[in-house]
């Protein structure tokens, strides 16, 4: 894994609190979040980033099959070492999307997700990030590192 990956997915829900259904492209608004996603707004946690391989790891593991939206994050990347990204990184998604990381991990506490598969990766990798500069972004659009902090 590199600096250079690919978005393997996009997910959004109307709400907070459900899981997220995955949708072909989505608009990313600077400084609000996804369009039609109940998370956007003027926060720090707009857009929920997630790694494919952890996703693919935790499948393996527990015997499950979770896909998109599943954990409650927006985007799926695969090929990036988001393990290696703290605030203030930045990832370019598409040609004109950027986000830039705000948080690592939330707290933990009983989510749809966990009352759902019994299992949750926000807590330990989820990135939580702000949208710098905004774009259509479509499943399979290139993702890069630009900054790592």
């Amino acid at each position: 894994m590199g600096k250079n990956g690919k978005v393997h997915s996009i997910s959004v829900s109307p709400q907070r609190g459900q899981l997220k259904k995955e949708v072909p492209e989505a608009l990313f608004i600077a400084g609000k979040g996804i369009e039609n996603d109940g998370h956007a707004g003027d926060w720090g946690r707009q857009v929920t980033c997630l790694s494919y391989e952890s996703l693919d790891k935790v499948n393996k593991a527990k015997g499950l099959n979770m896909g998109p939206g599943d954990f409650a994050e927006n985007v799926l990347i695969e090929g990036l070492d988001l393990s290696s990204l703290s605030p203030g990184s930045r990832i370019r998604l598409g040609e004109d999307a950027v986000i830039e990381v705000t948080q690592v991990g939330k707290e933990d506490h009983p989510s749809i997700v966990s009352r759902t598969f019994g299992v949750s990766l926000l807590p330990s990798e989820g990135l939580f990030c702000v949208v710098v500069s905004g774009g259509k972004v479509k499943k399979g659009d290139k993702a890069q590192i630009e900054v790592q902090i």
